[in-house]
């Protein structure tokens, strides 16, 4: 879980950029085709100042980490940077070399031996060229928005070259209408979950206020989302588990989603996807959530209700009528009792902070660190409504009765102990089962409060996504400052215009806000 698209603004004071002169860039030629993990030659840590780090003993991947390398589960995380200036290439991997390298999980290989099946971290001498890649592109491209979606589109069809710790950062040096410069940073998801890769990130950076602080992040606190009120709270949270477990085995057995024109086909996971994505006012949801007394989470889970339902009214009036213009969503085209439902993936650390990571890149230990993430079957429930509101009010029944279960917990274990008894085949073939017997996948990370800087450029906008998962389609939520961003990675063989999905997901909030102040408007005549 976890693209990031982070937007840079403002003057960059330090020394001017410098791009190394690479030939023109040849995207299959740099990205390796390889799928699987070769074995390699084992080789110790060696910072580039030629001094040793305190040395580490090989260690197996964990069950998790290495279920992320079975077929269908074969996850990247990519994140992706925009900035209003040239980024400064000698500035990031000086900086790289100093922090992010330090991490010992992006300073070691993957190497599968043979005689154990088994997959071990190597530490490694990291070569920071070989990670930072600057192809040269023409400066006057005629359509540089969309070069550079393509460009990121590409990167979904191709593995990282697994003779290096799985990671890179592909800085591209063309102006598109928002940006100076984009840099990509692609990680895959072995390497750890979406929090942990985000948080990670961030300790890259700092308060753009205070270059010496470290930014604030609202899960940067101790948490729980278990939260026992008495008797009758223990009760419906075991009943509700019980309900979440049951249906987690009908969908493992038989239960699929409804096949909607959201719904990916088989081999869908080996497919490109196309990211985009649109970003909203926070205020906006934040006046939803104080006139109907819900969370920020309820009315973000009642947008993407409303959204998806116009957009497969939409597209079942073309299947129908052959039109999908938008007023086909004044009539109802949408199917009676569609099942349809995401994979909303819950973070079970009990504590994600900022300066636990920095402490990491400065002394080499890894700490509290992996792929702590469990997961609930989220139920949609598809149509179109008379009252916007009713979107809302609907999310937040069903998310109410997912965090008062142990579903999150129970699909951790289940895959925890399933790994131990019948081993990493099995289980991929499992989570390979539940995930394409859903409809898409769904995650929410909160991003930092204030505007924060990385490297001494100043970040607009933060927006993670995933590609390689046996769903059609992602969608992703991320907060930064004042903004709020749906993430869409879609596999465009199923949705060929998820920039329409995007307008859907606005154009839901414009409404359900209007029907909120409308509603608070006529409670105060």
């Amino acid at each position: 879980m976890g693209p990031w698209w982070i937007y840079i603004k403002g003057s960059y004071s330090g020394p001017q950029p410098i791009f190394p002169n690479i030939e023109s860039f040849n995207f299959v030629a740099a990205m390796s085709s390889s799928q699987g993990l070769n074995t390699l030659t084992q080789i110790k840590t060696i910072p580039e100042d030629g001094s040793r780090f305190k040395e580490q003993e090989d260690q197996p991947l964990s069950p998790m980490a290495r279920l992320f390398h079975e077929p269908g589960s074969n996850v990247y995380i990519i994140s992706i940077m925009g900035c209003k200036t040239k980024i400064n290439v000698d500035v990031l991997k000086e900086n790289l070399v100093q922090s992010l390298l330090r991490h010992p999980r992006f300073s070691s290989l993957q190497v599968f031996n043979n005689e154990t099946q088994s997959i071990r971290w190597v530490p490694t001498n990291v070569n920071i060229d070989n990670h930072v890649i600057v192809p040269k592109l023409e400066p006057n491209i005629a359509f540089p928005d969309s070069f550079v979606e393509d460009y990121i589109s590409n990167l979904s069809k191709s593995p990282i070259e697994n003779s290096k710790p799985l990671w890179d950062l592909h800085i591209l040096d063309i102006k598109t209408t928002n940006n100076e410069g984009t840099g990509v940073f692609r990680f895959h998801h072995s390497l750890g979950d979406g929090i942990s890769l985000m948080t990670l990130l961030l300790a890259c950076t700092r308060k753009s206020s205070d270059p010496n602080a470290l930014p604030t992040l609202p899960f940067n606190k101790d948490y729980s989302y278990i939260k026992f009120k008495g008797f009758c709270s223990v009760l419906e949270m075991l009943w509700n588990s019980c309900v979440a477990l049951v249906m987690f085995v009908f969908t493992l057995l038989f239960l699929k989603d409804t096949e909607t024109p959201l719904k990916g086909s088989l081999g869908v996971e080996n497919r490109p996807r196309r990211f985009v994505h649109r970003s909203v006012n926070l205020a906006d949801i934040k006046a939803v959530k104080n006139v109907m007394g819900v969370t920020v989470n309820d009315v973000v889970l009642g947008v993407t209700q409303a959204g998806l339902s116009r957009y497969l009214n939409r597209r079942y009036s073309e299947i129908n009528n052959g039109e999908g213009t938008d007023h086909c969503n004044k009539t109802n085209f949408i199917p009676k009792n569609i099942r349809l439902r995401a994979t909303f993936f819950f973070n079970l650390r009990a504590t994600t902070r900022v300066d636990t990571l920095v402490e990491t890149m400065k002394t080499g230990k890894l700490g509290r660190w992996g792929n702590k993430i469990g997961y609930v079957l989220l139920p949609f429930k598809i149509g179109l409504k008379t009252n916007p509101l009713d979107y809302v009010k609907e999310a937040k029944v069903v998310i109410d009765r997912k965090k008062a279960s142990f579903e999150p917990l129970f699909t951790y274990f289940i895959v925890y102990f399933a790994l131990r008894l019948f081993g990493i085949k099995a289980v991929g073939k499992l989570n390979h089962k539940v995930f394409s017997n859903t409809t898409l996948w769904f995650s929410n990370v909160p991003g930092p409060e204030q505007e924060v800087t990385f490297y001494g450029h100043d970040l607009t906008c933060l927006a993670p996504s995933c590609y390689g998962q046996p769903n059609a389609l992602m969608i992703h939520i991320v907060s930064y400052v004042d903004k709020l961003s749906f993430v869409i990675s879609a596999d465009e063989e199923t949705i060929p215009d998820p920039q329409r999905l995007c307008d859907d997901l606005e154009e839901s909030l414009h409404l359900i806000k209007s029907s909120a102040l409308a509603t608070e408007s006529a409670k105060n005549k």
